[in-house]
């Protein structure tokens, strides 16, 4: 039963271990992507480009998955008078968080 009950406890374990990674990844991705952003399409530098970069990890937190960052850049985009497609918005997601598990692992 020792056997049971050790593997359970590493599943947990690395289940745990999965989880964080993921979740400091995504909010990696959301600072890396708000940068972008802010460069891009905002023409924000420095402090304030910074500032934009944390209002997009934190958009994060209004609903799971990935649709709140979706619409909260595309709103700030637009409001701007840019022109960013929600597709190449996704695939710049979907980029960034490779990178961002990238240098996680590196990190580790």
């Amino acid at each position: 039963m020792s056997g049971f009950n050790d593997r359970e406890r590493a599943e947990e374990s690395k289940s745990a271990h999965d989880a964080e990674v993921t979740f400091k990844a995504t909010a990696r991705r959301n600072r890396l992507l708000g940068q972008w952003v802010a460069a891009e399409f905002l023409a924000l530098q420095g402090e304030a480009a910074d500032a934009f970069a944390k209002e997009v990890v934190t958009s994060d937190f209004e609903k799971p998955g990935d649709d709140d960052v979706v619409e909260f850049v595309l709103k700030r985009v637009g409001d701007a008078g840019g022109d960013l497609s929600e597709v190449r918005l996704r695939h710049k997601m979907a980029e960034l968080m490779r990178a961002a598990l990238d240098q996680i692992k590196s990190e580790s």
